[in-house]
C-alpha cells in the first residue's frame, strides 16, 4: 500500500511539473500566435525578457479583451472612406500633413468603433493590438512619422502600412479590405 502511495505521489509530482513546463510554453506560444508581430515588439521592449513581455500582453488582454467593436453604419463607413481618399490625394503635395491627418483619422475611427479615446495613444494602440495585432504596427508608424524626421519614402511606407489597419477597421473588423470605387482602387499608388 505504501509503495502505491509513493508511486501515485511521484506521478502527481511529475504530471504537475510537466503541466507547469508545457503549460507555460503553450501559453507563450498562444500569445505569440495571437499577437504576432506585437509579441516580438513586446519582447524587444523588455530586452528579450519573454516572461515580462507575456505579462504585459496578458495585462492587455485583461484590460481590452472584452471590448466589443461596434459596427459602422454605411454612412459612417463612406465618410471614413472619403476622408482616407483625401489623405491619399494630399500626400502628393504635403506628405507630412497627410500622415498627420491619417493619424488623426485612425484615432477617430478607432474611438468611433468603441476603442479607448485617441487622446492616450498608448492605451488606444494597446487596445487595438489585442483585436488587430497584425495591423496595429502601421498605426504606430504613422503616429511616430507625423512628428519625426524622415524622408518622403519613410512617410509613404508608414501611410501604406497604416492603410492595413484602416481597411480592417472600416470593414467592421472582417479583415477584408474595404471595397473602394474604381478611381481610388487604381489611384495614385501612394497607399
Amino acid at each position: 500500500m505504501t509503495t502505491l502511495v509513493i508511486i501515485l505521489a511521484v506521478v502527481v509530482v511529475v504530471a504537475a511539473g510537466a503541466f507547469l513546463v508545457f503549460g507555460r510554453k503553450n501559453g507563450g506560444h498562444g500569445l505569440r500566435r495571437r499577437f504576432g508581430p506585437e509579441y516580438d515588439r513586446a519582447v524587444a521592449r523588455h530586452d528579450g525578457d519573454t516572461k515580462a513581455a507575456e505579462h504585459e500582453l496578458n495585462e492587455r488582454l485583461k484590460r481590452h479583451g472584452s471590448l466589443d467593436e461596434r459596427a459602422l453604419t454605411p454612412e459612417e463607413r463612406e465618410r471614413y472612406l472619403a476622408r482616407w481618399a483625401r489623405v491619399q490625394d494630399r500626400f502628393v503635395d504635403a506628405p507630412r500633413q497627410a500622415v498627420a491627418e491619417a493619424d488623426t483619422l485612425l484615432a477617430e475611427l478607432a474611438r468611433d468603433l468603441g476603442f479607448p479615446d485617441g487622446e492616450d495613444f498608448d492605451e488606444q494602440s494597446d487596445a487595438l493590438s489585442v483585436h488587430h495585432a497584425h495591423h496595429v504596427h502601421g498605426y504606430r508608424r504613422v503616429h511616430a512619422a507625423k512628428s519625426g524626421e524622415g524622408d518622403t519614402e519613410r512617410l509613404r511606407t508608414a501611410l501604406v502600412e497604416a492603410r492595413g489597419l484602416f481597411d480592417v477597421l472600416v470593414s467592421n473588423g472582417t479583415d477584408r479590405p474595404a471595397r473602394r470605387d474604381k478611381q481610388h482602387a487604381e489611384g495614385s499608388g501612394t497607399a
